[in-house]
């Protein structure tokens, strides 16, 4: 059994603030380590379910931030950035399943630290009429290649959003959101063994859990915070202006949606 892990950071327990999430900020060591050890129970409860192969990707903003040296010794892992597939770099339909740890809600939501992609610059990304964040879009990604997502980790907002997509998903509530920068956290002991064991169960069911597609073809559109990324992201031909922060844009496969997605919030930054 082959197991993809998508490990990202603002859904691990403990960590609730910018100055953890960010590459400068004073707590980002001790984020890193909590992230790590999460991951670490994650690819234990995977080899106790009988994975042979795991592979983890740094999702997380530089994508440099699992601490290798504290790995697990069965996994493999990617780090760094960019990376094509993004947060699910490394995912093709060898895999039997996808488990999306650390993971939080959508913008606008009510979960710790939200955002889409990019919080600095994205405030909805809609596919085919439908909001979606990095859970669905990730989810779907692995659908394109027929990998079912079969377990989230995080606040019990990102749980629902999880639940909403995939009904038989199994979630990790490691978190209680009492705020956007506030949450009330199970102690790293306890969200470590919740994760292991939620992996567990998680994977034992993974033939019952149908992978997560999104219907082509694609119209999707992209809002950004205000209009200055929108005329900066306005130079990729593919996109037609709905209004002054808003861009639409076709395609026929997600893989190709997705790449535009990014390449959009790209340039976008790039101002």
């Amino acid at each position: 059994m082959k197991v993809f892990i998508s490990a990202d950071m603002e859904g691990v327990a403990g960590i609730v603030h910018q100055e953890q999430t960010g590459r400068d900020g004073m707590e980002h060591d001790r984020a890193r380590r909590l992230m790590t050890a999460e991951v670490n129970a994650a690819v234990e409860g995977a080899l106790e379910a009988g994975a042979t192969e795991i592979l983890i990707n740094d999702s997380h903003g530089t994508m440099r931030n699992l601490i290798p040296e504290l790995l697990h010794s069965e996994a493999e892992y990617i780090i760094g950035s960019p990376k094509m597939l993004s947060m699910m770099e490394g995912i093709d339909d060898s895999f039997d399943a996808v488990i999306l740890l650390g993971h939080h809600s959508r913008m606008g939501q009510s979960g710790i630290l939200n955002h889409s992609f990019s919080g600095k610059v994205v405030t909805n990304i809609k596919i085919n009429g439908v909001d979606y964040g990095e859970i669905g879009i990730n989810a779907a990604i692995a659908g394109t290649f027929n990998v079912p997502t079969v377990l989230v980790t995080g606040c019990q907002y990102a749980g629902a959003e999880a639940e909403e997509l995939v009904p038989s998903i199994e979630t990790a509530i490691v978190k209680q959101t009492r705020n956007r920068v506030a949450a009330k956290n199970l102690a790293p002991a306890k969200s470590q063994a919740l994760i292991k064991q939620k992996v567990i169960s998680a994977l034992e069911k993974r033939k019952s859990i149908e992978p997560f597609k999104i219907n082509g073809p694609y119209t999707v559109e992209l809002t950004y915070i205000h209009s200055g990324f929108a005329d900066a992201a306005e130079v990729l031909p593919i996109v037609e202006k709905v209004n002054g922060e808003t861009h639409r844009f076709q395609a026929d496969d997600f893989i190709t949606a997705f790449r535009y997605i990014r390449s959009l919030i790209s340039l976008a930054s790039s101002t």
